[in-house]
């Protein structure tokens, strides 16, 4: 005796729709809502469909990527140009300046913990009790730049 399920709702037209979905960042709980179903019906549509699972793992991995990046880039300060218009003289102008963004102690912690775990744990401690990394690396950042504001010779 064969036991045969509802039909499924699944097309392939929704590889692409998923892929771009999941470049926003969607969980498969909101493309369960997104495509109306229920979210074990994204769970056995990765598992069944190689094109859906592709197309899910695509999106993640390139959005992951895009914070890892933005991450990264406030871990280490980044700088940016901007420009905006002004009015000189009764002209209007187009002013171009660049701004900088200094590290984030923040940002630095999280990227070190979780990429260097073993490193930037201390191991003689209980695990229980955590390490103040955040006001190590704002005191290693304090000393840095007291070190840059120092006069140099030729200053």
């Amino acid at each position: 005796m064969t036991v045969m399920g509802r039909p499924t709702s699944f097309a392939p037209g929704m590889c692409e729709q998923a892929h771009n979905y999941c470049l926003l960042g969607a969980t498969n709980d909101e493309l369960a809502e997104f495509f109306a179903v229920c979210p074990r019906t994204i769970d056995n549509w990765i598992a069944k469909h190689d094109d859906f699972a592709a197309a899910v793992k695509s999106g993640r991995v390139a959005a992951d990527a895009r914070v890892a990046r933005g991450l990264y880039a406030r871990a280490v300060g980044y700088e940016r140009k901007v420009e905006r218009e002004v009015i000189i003289g009764g002209e209007l102008k187009s002013l171009t300046s660049t701004v900088h963004y200094p590290p984030n102690v923040q940002a630095c912690v999280f990227w070190l913990r979780n990429r260097r775990p073993k490193t930037w744990r201390d191991p003689h401690t209980d695990p229980s009790t955590p390490v103040d990394d955040i006001a190590l690396l704002e005191a290693a950042s304090e000393r840095a730049r007291h070190h840059d504001d120092a006069p140099r010779d030729g200053d």
